[in-house]
């Protein structure tokens, strides 16, 4: 029996092809002429699929964001038990990204930076960072109150600009020590 696996739809591939360029040369220095070139799509098929190129770094985003998310649910998940164990494999789960080939920092936070003022990027990046802020809370129930997730989540933050501004590959397993401490 023969299995054929089907070629990515054209969204798909605007979106994987925005996705690895956006992200290792950053959102603005890449022109969407660009984008529509590298995926092999028309201009006027990639209008149909985004609206314009604030559209697609929308999608790119939601897509990271969710992407992430499900890696973060179910690796947490799988890899521990215990609810602090679950809480500190987030930490460890981020070092694995930092040491990644072509880790060039959080997504969010350079959309956050080149955009700064476009609405729908604003509202895609809270979108991320509500996740972010009620991971722990979900993690560890009644016993993380909104003091302990806002300094379990400015540890991950720190550990993230560390390991981007810094090169600090190690930041995430120090925060993760930190964190280990703290509950």
């Amino acid at each position: 029996m023969t299995t054929s696996t089907r070629p990515p739809s054209v969204q798909q591939r605007l979106l994987d092809t925005a996705d690895a360029m956006f992200y290792a040369e950053g959102i603005r220095a890449v022109a969407i002429d660009r984008v529509i070139a590298e995926s092999g799509v028309s201009k006027s098929t990639m209008y149909v699929h985004f609206r314009t190129k604030e559209d697609l770094v929308q999608a790119y985003l939601r897509r990271r964001t969710d992407n992430w998310r499900a890696r973060v649910e179910s690796e947490v998940a799988r890899r521990a038990a215990d609810a602090v164990e679950q809480a500190l494999t987030v930490f460890d789960l981020f070092d694995e990204m930092f040491h990644a080939p072509g880790y060039r920092g959080c997504p969010f936070v350079n959309a956050a930076a080149e955009y700064p003022l476009h609405d729908g990027i604003r509202e895609t990046v809270a979108y991320h960072r509500a996740w972010i802020n009620g991971l722990f809370p979900k993690i560890l129930g009644d016993r993380c109150d909104s003091e302990l997730s806002a300094s379990l989540v400015q540890l991950l933050d720190g550990a993230i600009a560390a390991a981007h501004l810094d090169g600090d590959l190690d930041s995430a397993q120090r925060a993760r020590r930190t964190a280990e401490r703290i509950l």
